[in-house]
């Protein structure tokens, strides 16, 4: 059982709630317009089975890999220099074979998807995509947003696995990726506040390291917004949705209102922010986000 534990500690799996309840939001969207069409696509549990699997194995093998990556860097922050690998708690060489495997499950889960052979076609590019974010941070000061483009991808392949279309390019399906990089985007943004002296010092280009806390702040809400615009056109593309996304749409700015709140409040002298409010604004309050929309879109469906 700790063996477990300490795995799941290792890739944070409950942070897979950040973008899971958007790839289930995502396949239900696809399947309800296939119901209006004929011959229409049925429901499968294959699909929903290879969904499930595919996220699980795709971030645990992302998660893990930063971990690979990043452990010289982790060692060398305070924040960070507890984590498994620089902490003693798992060997790299585990960890490495940890990642294989979660790799190698993310691509024999797509075949669940057959005879839709687009999951398996793409699976080895989405997963190099995905393992280069943990370098982006070295080069370039798009990390957050290479982090929210990863996260984009779950939607837009979870409608994928419904309806194997690239045109007419499909609006619905953008418009939720797009407002999910944002929204992750700006997350990622105050959670990197914390380590804005040690990026510095170690010569990495996260935003807050290279131009400053307020900066940060301030594209974070940018962010935020653009992404309430970008869910709130959703309604407008995507026939289905009606009071109960709206109604969530509200209770988003509520939550993200909220969160910007926390970030802001005035911290103890000798500090630049107060650590527990930061992990408050940016796990608790997303993944309502993130479970409340999701919630509330499907409704829509299945009353529409």
């Amino acid at each position: 059982m700790q063996f477990i534990i300490r795995y799941l500690g290792l890739i944070r799996f409950s942070h897979t709630l950040f973008a899971l309840p958007f790839a289930l939001l995502a396949y239900f969207m696809a399947l309800k317009l296939n119901a209006m069409e004929t011959p229409p696509i049925p429901f499968r549990w294959l699909d929903l089975a290879g969904i499930l699997l595919c996220m699980v194995c795709a971030r645990s093998a992302a998660m893990a890999f930063n971990r690979l990556a990043d452990r010289n860097i982790d060692a060398k922050n305070p924040r960070t220099a507890s984590r498994h690998i620089p902490g003693g708690i798992l060997p790299a060489k585990h960890v490495c074979l940890f990642t294989a495997v979660c790799s190698v499950g993310f691509i024999a889960s797509t075949l669940l998807f057959l005879p839709n052979s687009v999951p398996l076609f793409t699976s080895i590019p989405v997963l190099l995509f995905l393992f280069g974010y943990s370098y982006c941070k070295r080069f370039s000061v798009a990390a957050h947003f290479w982090l929210g483009t990863a996260l984009m991808l779950v939607p837009l392949a979870a409608w994928v696995v419904v309806r194997p279309e690239f045109y007419p390019v499909p609006m619905p399906p953008i418009l939720l990726g797009l407002a999910v990089l944002f929204w992750t985007a700006g997350f990622d943004l105050i959670y990197a506040v914390q380590d804005a002296d040690v990026d510095k010092e170690q010569g990495l280009f996260s935003i807050p390291g290279r131009y400053g806390i307020a900066f940060a702040f301030r594209l974070s809400a940018t962010c935020h917004v653009i992404a309430v615009f970008l869910w709130t056109c959703l309604v407008f593309v995507y026939e289905p949705f009606g009071i109960a996304f709206g109604t969530g749409i509200i209770l988003t700015i509520m939550f993200l209102s909220w969160e910007h709140y926390l970030v802001h409040l005035p911290v103890a002298d000798g500090q630049t922010i107060d650590l527990k409010r930061t992990n408050l604004a940016f796990f608790h309050l997303n993944v309502c986000i993130s479970v409340g929309l999701a919630l509330l879109g499907m409704i829509d469906i299945i009353l529409a």
